[in-house]
C-alpha cells in the first residue's frame, strides 16, 4: 500500500478539488492586487498620450495580466499549499489519513498531481499567450503608448556592434530588407576605444552595405559640433541578418523557436549563455509549481494543538521563498557565464526537490 500513492480515487478527488480552488483564489487576488498597483504607476505616462483612454488602460491590463499570471502562479501554488495543508491539519482530517494507513507522500501524492498538470499548462500559457503579449507590450511601450506597432515583425529596444561602433534603435519594424528602424543611435569610437562621434536619427534603412540614416544630426566629441544632415551611411560592415539576431528576446520568442535562434547565434560565433539559460529555464520556471507542495508539505504534519503549526507553516513558506530566491540568482549567474546555462536552470530546480524529500523523509517518514 505504501507504494500505491491513490489508494483512494474519493479522497485524490477531493484533496486535488480542494487544492485547485485555492490554488486560483490566491493567484486570483495576487493579480488584482497587483494590477491595480501596476496601473496606479503607469496610468499617467498611457493618459499623457492624446486619444489615450479607459480603453488603452484595458488594453495594457490586457497584456499585463498575462506576464503577472507566469511570475506570480508558482508563489501562488505555494500559497495554497499552506492554506490547503494547514486547514487540512488544524481539522484532523491528516490524523485521520495518517490512521488510515496513509503515508506522508500518499497524503501529498494528489497535490503533487495538481501542481505537475498546472505546471505543463502554465508551459502552454507561458509560450503560446505570453510571448505575444510581451512583445506586444515592449513595441507599445518603446512607442510611449502611442499606437500601437502590429504584433508581427517589431522588437523593442535592439542593439548591435559593429566592431568598436554600437548602433541602436528604440524600435526595429519589419524583416529582411524591409526592416526600418525608429529613434536610431550611432555611437563611433576611436581606436583608442573613446567615443568620438554620435549620430542620431529619426530611421534607418538597410543601405546594402552599411545602414542609411535619414534626418540625422551629428555631435562631433573632438570638437564639441553639432551639425545636421539629410542623410548619411554608416557601418558598412555591419550585415543585415546580425540585426535580425539582436531581435531576439527570449521572454518574447516561444521555446519552440528560441531553439534554432539559439543555434543560429552560435553559428554567428556570438555568446549565447543568457540565451540558453532562459531557453532551459521556460521548461525548469514552470516546473517550480511542482516542488511548491513538496516544500510546503512541513505544515502539514505534526499535531495543530502542540503548538508547533504556525511555525511549520513558517518553515514550509520559508523553503518555498528560499528556492525562488536562489533560482533568481542562479539564473543571473548563467546570464553571466558564471553558471554553465543548463545548470543555471536547473540546479536550484534538482536542489530543492532534494531539499523537500529529505525533509519529508527525515520528519515524517
Amino acid at each position: 500500500m505504501q507504494f500505491d500513492f491513490f489508494p483512494s480515487r474519493t479522497l485524490t478527488v477531493y484533496l486535488a478539488k480542494l487544492f485547485t480552488v485555492r490554488i486560483f483564489a490566491v493567484l486570483v487576488m495576487l493579480v488584482l492586487v497587483l494590477m491595480m498597483l501596476d496601473l496606479l504607476s503607469s496610468s499617467g505616462d498611457i493618459l499623457a498620450v492624446e486619444g489615450n483612454g479607459q480603453g488603452e488602460l484595458l488594453t495594457y491590463a490586457g497584456l499585463r495580466i498575462p506576464q503577472l499570471v507566469q511570475r506570480f502562479l508558482p508563489y501562488s501554488v505555494l500559497l495554497a499549499t499552506l492554506i490547503t495543508l494547514v486547514t487540512l491539519n488544524q481539522n484532523s482530517e491528516v490524523v485521520a489519513m495518517k490512521a488510515a494507513g496513509l503515508s506522508a507522500h500518499q497524503v501529498l501524492a494528489p497535490l503533487l498531481l495538481t501542481a505537475l498538470i498546472l505546471s505543463g499548462l502554465s508551459f502552454l500559457f507561458n509560450e503560446r499567450v505570453v510571448t505575444r503579449a510581451t512583445a506586444t507590450l515592449s513595441a507599445w511601450e518603446a512607442a510611449e503608448f502611442g499606437p500601437i506597432p502590429p504584433d508581427s515583425g517589431v522588437e523593442a529596444n535592439v542593439y548591435v556592434m559593429d566592431g568598436r561602433n554600437v548602433l541602436m534603435a528604440r524600435q526595429a519594424i519589419g524583416q529582411g530588407r524591409d526592416l526600418v528602424l525608429r529613434g536610431v543611435t550611432f555611437y563611433r569610437r576611436s581606436d583608442q576605444g573613446s567615443l568620438s562621434e554620435q549620430i542620431d536619427a529619426e530611421s534607418a534603412r538597410y543601405a546594402g552595405p552599411g545602414w542609411r540614416l535619414e534626418n540625422a544630426k551629428r555631435f562631433d566629441v573632438a570638437t564639441a559640433t553639432t551639425s545636421r544632415t539629410d542623410a548619411i551611411v554608416v557601418a558598412p560592415d555591419l550585415a543585415l541578418s546580425q540585426f535580425e539576431l539582436a531581435q531576439i528576446k527570449p521572454d518574447a520568442v516561444p521555446f519552440w523557436e528560441l531553439g534554432p535562434s539559439i543555434a543560429a547565434y552560435e553559428e554567428a560565433g556570438r555568446r549565447t549563455s543568457e540565451l540558453r539559460a532562459k531557453w532551459w529555464h521556460k521548461v525548469s520556471g514552470p516546473l517550480s509549481a511542482f516542488l511548491m507542495p513538496l516544500l510546503g508539505a512541513v505544515a502539514a504534519f505534526g499535531l495543530a494543538r502542540s503548538g508547533q503549526l504556525f511555525v511549520r507553516a513558517v518553515i514550509g513558506m520559508a523553503l518555498g521563498f528560499a528556492y525562488f530566491v536562489v533560482d533568481n540568482a542562479a539564473l543571473a549567474m548563467g546570464s553571466f557565464g558564471g553558471y554553465p546555462p543548463f545548470l543555471a536552470a536547473w540546479s536550484p530546480f534538482i536542489l530543492f526537490l532534494l531539499i523537500g524529500e529529505t525533509v519529508l523523509i527525515r520528519t515524517e517518514e
